[in-house]
């Protein structure tokens, strides 16, 4: 433990089920000053197009990353012994406007990357990303961005509608906050409309991973190749949670059969250990049709994964101790 940097209230030190209703239960904050990193919720479900709920997303996934320890055995990454960080609590959504929400994520979002912070955010659904990429590009400029999803998320509109769950990746090309030539989209499946609807990304030139091409795959060589051709720009990570299969997390609105596993997911994050990951967001929690809280606990396990891949945090990965050769 590195004296100075916050740290997660520990399970000896308050029963897992007591304690802060924050993320891994750590200090919170004001706002962004001070911090390297800051973890907060978008609690947001009226861009949603099925079944709603992600609006009490955060506050699920806050609570099941109770049982989060600080060091990531796996990898070695130990972010609270490096990085200062905390909880700054939710964004005031508007949840009876949606183009008011946007500009006030944005805004929001947009302060927090303006003073090097960097946003973690929980969703709440997938609409967010959309300002959050907006308010990050405000400080980097045109942004990477790795996409890990089911859907593409690149509809002209929704019932008509510019701002929605299922646009946010369209509205960020048109606004001008991506790379094109670094956007990389992972795990896309399911029906379409179209035999062409993934395409739309293709044509700008992005590289677009679908689900059955990871399927039952180790994909620790795809990431290797995606860290590579990201490269040292400034990184934006969007996950959906619907991107997993949904016998895991069956707990978001527009589930599709298949899905990658869990560990998959995690080879995923971990595999962009030493970009510059300057902001983050896990989306499509939606805990009332979570019965058994997994699909919110595995999205904390994934958020703190990103909490182990920023800037400034080593990974150390634990040396082998056994005699077995596989």
């Amino acid at each position: 433990m590195a004296p100075g940097y916050n740290q997660p209230l520990g399970g000896n030190d308050m029963p897992r089920p007591g304690g802060p209703a924050t993320f891994m239960r750590l200090p919170t904050a004001e706002g962004p000053e001070g911090l390297d990193a800051a973890v907060l919720g978008v609690p947001m479900d009226i861009g949603t197009s099925n079944r709603p709920g992600t609006r009490l997303g955060p506050r699920a996934i806050r609570d099941e990353s109770r049982m989060l320890r600080p060091y990531n055995m796996a990898t070695g990454a130990a972010p609270f012994d490096h990085l200062q960080i905390a909880d700054i609590g939710d964004v005031p959504i508007n949840l009876f406007n949606l183009e008011a929400s946007v500009e006030i994520i944005r805004q929001a979002i947009g302060r927090v990357a303006a003073g090097g912070t960097v946003p973690v955010t929980l969703g709440g659904d997938h609409t967010l990303t959309f300002p959050a990429l907006q308010g990050v590009a405000e400080s980097y400029g045109p942004l990477a961005l790795v996409h890990i999803d089911a859907h593409a998320d690149v509809n002209e509109a929704m019932f008509g509608e510019a701002l929605a769950h299922g646009t946010p990746f369209r509205r960020a090309h048109e606004a001008g906050v991506l790379d094109d030539a670094r956007v990389v989209q992972i795990g896309l499946r399911g029906t379409g409309y179209a035999a062409e609807d993934f395409d739309w990304g293709r044509e700008l030139g992005w590289q677009i991973v679908t689900g059955e091409e990871v399927a039952g795959r180790d994909l620790r060589p795809l990431m290797a190749q995606v860290a590579e051709y990201v490269g040292d720009a400034p990184l934006y990570l969007s996950f959906d949670i619907d991107s997993l299969a949904p016998g895991l997390a069956p707990g978001t609105g527009t589930a599709e059969a298949g899905g990658i596993a869990d560990w998959q997911a995690l080879q995923i994050i971990r595999g962009l250990a030493g970009c510059n990951l300057v902001g983050c967001d896990l989306v499509e929690v939606s805990p009332p049709f979570d019965a058994t809280g997994n699909t919110a606990m595995v999205a904390a396990a994934l958020v703190y994964e990103m909490l182990c891949i920023l800037p400034g945090v080593p990974q150390r990965p634990a040396p082998r101790r056994h005699d077995f050769d596989f």
